[in-house]
């Protein structure tokens, strides 16, 4: 296992998913007046739809950002590669495929 480069790895994808909820999350220089639903579908209503839509992105990919943490933590903890809940290995497979996963298939299925 290189520890140097799923350091990396994981440092890369921490600056990605942050810079995402920063740009998802940023509150626009010129703030919007109040949107609010109506009877009928126009703007007011697409706007709040989209604002929606984009804390529900900016919220799906903040546990994705604390598992990349935990991953780093456990790699300074020399204990990375061991499900965070069961105590087992997690496969090499996995880890190659996400190198933030702190827990195995199994405790993850039942995560969600």
């Amino acid at each position: 296992m290189d520890v140097a480069a799923i350091r990396a790895a994981l440092e890369e994808r921490r600056a990605e998913l942050v810079e995402e909820i920063e740009a998802l999350t940023a509150r626009p220089l010129d703030p919007m007046p109040a949107v609010s639903f109506g009877k009928r579908v126009g703007d007011g209503t697409t706007e709040a739809v989209d604002r929606l839509n984009t804390i529900g992105a900016a919220l799906s990919l903040a546990p994705m950002r604390d598992d990349v943490e935990r991953a780093l933590v456990k790699l300074d903890e020399e204990t990375y590669g061991t499900c965070d809940s069961c105590g087992r290995a997690i496969p090499p497979e996995r880890l190659e495929a996400r190198p933030w996963s702190v827990l195995c298939v199994a405790c993850a299925s039942l995560r969600s």
